[in-house]
């Protein structure tokens, strides 16, 4: 009885409490979105079925610690790009091409894109990387820092090579914005960070300009294809795009702005979606409860990511603080970029909202990645909340 009270006790129920937010949030607006009437199937059984896979996903996720992990990550790394390799080379009849992209596997339980689970692989390895260059290297020099960020490096862009191959831009970034977390928190000095970001800035800076003043630049030396500049043009001007690009972008306005303060309530949306349920959910959210219910949302984002940095802090383990850094890195970007996209702060990219956008192989890779999280706290608890007064008389 006493070993079961210490494992409820252990149990991250603050965690489970915000996912279950997240599942009330995401039926709400799941359920609105598919009575606009276009869709025939009922996502919000499905949704609710891949939550259960997921929660099933983290019940056995916990069952394994950090070491564990810790030894299973490059295998789990591998085994993502077997799988990168694998959509790419199956026939369509197993792997169709939706949208120009080829990155999904045709299962008897439904779709399943292994993109979403290479993110979390991904942050395994590089945290791997991370803590056994630090335990190696005691003493940190400039050269031992551009060593580690060129093993980041070459770590991320393999997966990307991959998955650029499929033409999957959005979840290229998501990978890119995890090796940007590790970055900055791998200890590597300013001296290389600085004037890689800066580049990197400019570097872009330049292409947009391109792609706004001299596209046939791009079109002759890189071989750039025009349409691929759309979504460039229909997010920095939308109106003139009214009939193709940016249509989706100027519905998306049209509906959260609609919204107001407090929304139009439940069920009494006017402004039609296309993919309401999955990438524009948020501007269902927005229409149907305005600026409070867009801020409550948001709010459980930043709550979720205020846990898992006080799980990162509390943690002793550096792989484990590494962890928790990639996955905030991976969830960061994918709020910041689904709902800056839905109120034209970004481009349009399919990148769905974590937890919220109707879709099983994002949830379950969300939720795998949650499950490491319940994982380090529920076996390493005594250590990260116990006293320096106890541990000492231990």
């Amino acid at each position: 009885m006493d070993n079961f009270t210490k494992k409820v006790d252990r149990f991250d129920w603050t965690l489970t409490l915000i996912l279950f937010l997240f599942f009330l949030v995401s039926c709400v607006g799941i359920y609105s979105a598919q009575t606009a009437g276009q869709y025939e199937d009922n996502f919000l059984v499905r949704q609710t079925f891949w939550y259960v896979v997921g929660a099933a996903i983290i019940s056995i996720t916990i069952l394994f610690d950090s070491y564990q992990y810790k030894r299973l990550s490059w295998y789990l790394y591998g085994f993502g790009l077997i799988l990168l390799i694998g959509v790419l080379a199956a026939p369509e009849s197993i792997a169709p091409i939706r949208n120009g992209a080829k990155s999904w596997f045709i299962t008897p339980l439904g779709s399943i894109q292994p993109s979403e689970f290479v993110k979390t692989f991904l942050i395994l390895a590089l945290s791997r990387v991370a803590a056994q260059h630090q335990e190696k290297h005691l003493v940190k020099t400039v050269k031992l820092d551009f060593w580690l960020l060129i093993k980041f490096g070459i770590t991320t862009a393999i997966p990307i090579f991959f998955i650029m191959k499929q033409n999957d831009l959005g979840t290229s970034l998501v990978l890119l914005s995890i090796l940007v977390g590790f970055i900055l928190v791998s200890g590597i000095t300013w001296k290389i960070i600085l004037p890689i970001f800066t580049t990197g800035a400019s570097l872009g800076v330049f292409i947009i300009y391109l792609v706004v003043q001299r596209p046939d630049i791009l079109e002759k030396y890189l071989h750039v294809q025009e349409y691929k500049f759309n979504r460039i043009y229909a997010w920095l001007d939308p109106f003139n795009h009214s009939s193709s690009s940016g249509y989706h972008l100027l519905k998306s306005l049209s509906a959260i702005g609609s919204g107001l303060i407090t929304g139009k309530g439940f069920g009494n949306r006017e402004v039609y979606i296309p993919e309401g349920h999955t990438d524009f959910i948020f501007s269902v959210i927005g229409e149907e409860y305005g600026f409070v219910g867009g801020s409550i949302v948001i709010g459980l984002f930043f709550l979720l990511i205020y846990h898992l940095i006080k799980t990162a802090l509390d943690t002793n383990d550096p792989f484990n603080t590494y962890v928790c850094t990639g996955i905030i890195s991976m969830l960061t970007f994918h709020v910041f970029q689904n709902i800056g996209m839905t109120i034209q702060v970004l481009p349009i990219t399919g990148i769905p909202l974590p937890f919220i956008s109707y879709g099983g192989s994002s949830l379950m890779g969300n939720m795998f990645a949650m499950g490491i999280v319940y994982s380090i706290r529920f076996h390493h608890r005594n250590y990260m909340f116990s006293s320096s007064r106890s541990l000492s008389s231990e």
